[in-house]
């Protein structure tokens, strides 16, 4: 199945659409946050702008191959996190989301996880899920529950941007959705 690169998911209150390299400054701007990036396993913080440029320049080639997709995540017309399946393989993808700290608590995350949610069950077809978060942000694992996905094992990982291992929650979603 082919994506266009304008594809877009508007949700009551956000849109997603596919990141431009337009989008490094404003993607440097709120991972130059630890609060957001210590987050995350992959980024290294602080932040370098060519590193964020270079990783936005990566998802089109990504998309094009149906391997990722990237979705800005955009509210009150301007960037304010990511919404993203990748690692796309047999009918199974990794769900993510991530957003500026100011946005926090507003139900926006769950919104974004959710658009690309249905979007990887509905639209892409995929028949299973995994996604994940650090055991010290139980606010990402409720939104997951919520989406459906079921607890699964709980792992040290690595996270780049703390420099240490992460107790990680790990889910899988193979059913119908929410």
């Amino acid at each position: 199945m082919s994506i266009p690169p304008d594809f877009t998911m508007q949700t009551p209150r956000l849109l997603l659409r596919a990141f431009t390299p337009q989008d490094a400054q404003r993607v440097f701007e709120i991972r130059s946050d630890f609060e957001v990036t210590r987050m995350l396993v992959f980024p290294a913080y602080p932040p370098v702008l060519e590193h964020v440029a270079a990783w936005l320049r990566e998802h089109a080639v990504e998309w094009r191959a149906g391997t990722a997709y990237r979705f800005a995540v955009v509210a009150d017309g301007r960037v304010i996190g990511c919404a993203d399946v990748d690692e796309i393989q047999d009918g199974c993808g990794e769900l993510g989301y991530w957003l500026e700290r100011d946005y926090w608590g507003r139900g926006l995350a769950s919104e974004a996880a959710g658009a690309a949610h249905n979007f990887a069950t509905r639209t892409l077809g995929l028949r299973r899920l995994v996604a994940g978060h650090a055991a010290d942000n139980p606010a990402s694992g409720r939104i997951l529950l919520r989406l459906g996905f079921r607890h699964v094992a709980d792992r040290s990982r690595l996270y780049r941007s703390r420099g240490a291992e992460v107790v990680r929650r790990e889910y899988v979603f193979d059913g119908d959705g929410p």
